[in-house]
């Protein structure tokens, strides 16, 4: 099953693209990149590209894509397109294609993105995606299109957002940890279900504030763009 997220964020379409398609941008917001860079190419070739994220302190897994996208449309939207692969022994993820779309709207920008990937390392692989790396990419993406959308709406830098996520998670371990040590069991629990429960604030970056099935069949269809990129 393929992954899917979108959000509406309220800016202007020059801006959200130029935050999305520059590498320099996109990697300050994305939690799954820790660096994009662009390679050299000739006039009129699709953008190829490589892509690193820091997994623990001195381990980074790299990977290079191609990619393109489509800025003037008849219907107002614009659409980028990807397909991306790993060598790497330690990625999990061997290859896999994507898209984003910016449909405009009365309340903003229909940002979303739809894509898959091919494990590797066979049965156990596929295991291990199922239950642990696919909902930690379906997370990870929904969780940074809301620090995005942070970022545009709000002017709240990425970095600043993170600090704000860490910060309050933070907070909610610290008073889970007071109630447990401080207060009998049933007392403890409303505590408890508030710090686990309640809403993040209104400046921190959330997942949950991202949709994460397409709303429809359409929405979902990848765009022809992508049948014009070569495996990268």
């Amino acid at each position: 099953m393929g992954l899917y997220v979108e959000t509406v964020i309220r800016t202007g379409m020059d801006e959200l693209w130029e935050r999305s398609q520059n590498p320099a941008l996109h990697q300050r917001w994305d939690l799954r990149f820790t660096t994009i860079d662009h390679l050299p190419r000739a006039g009129g070739e699709p953008q190829r590209f490589r892509y690193a994220t820091r997994v623990l302190p001195f381990v980074t897994v790299a990977g290079t894509g191609i990619c393109a996208g489509e800025r003037q449309r008849p219907d107002g939207t614009r659409v980028s397109a990807l397909r991306f692969a790993s060598d790497h022994p330690l990625s999990l993820l061997a290859e896999g294609s994507g898209y984003w779309r910016y449909v405009p709207g009365p309340e903003g920008i229909r940002f979303l993105t739809g894509y898959d990937y091919r494990p590797r390392w066979g049965r156990l692989g596929s295991l291990a995606d199922r239950l642990v790396f696919r909902p930690l990419m379906g997370w990870g993406t929904a969780w940074s299109f809301d620090r995005l959308r942070l970022w545009c709406e709000r002017g709240t830098p990425p970095g600043r957002a993170l600090a704000r996520a860490l910060a309050e998670t933070l907070l909610r371990a610290l008073v889970c940890a007071a109630a447990l040590a401080l207060a009998p069991a049933v007392a403890a629990l409303p505590v408890l279900a508030a710090a686990l429960l309640l809403p993040p604030l209104p400046g921190t970056p959330a997942a949950r504030r991202c949709l994460r099935r397409p709303p429809g069949r359409n929405t979902a269809a990848e765009p022809r763009l992508l049948t014009t990129l070569e495996p990268s």
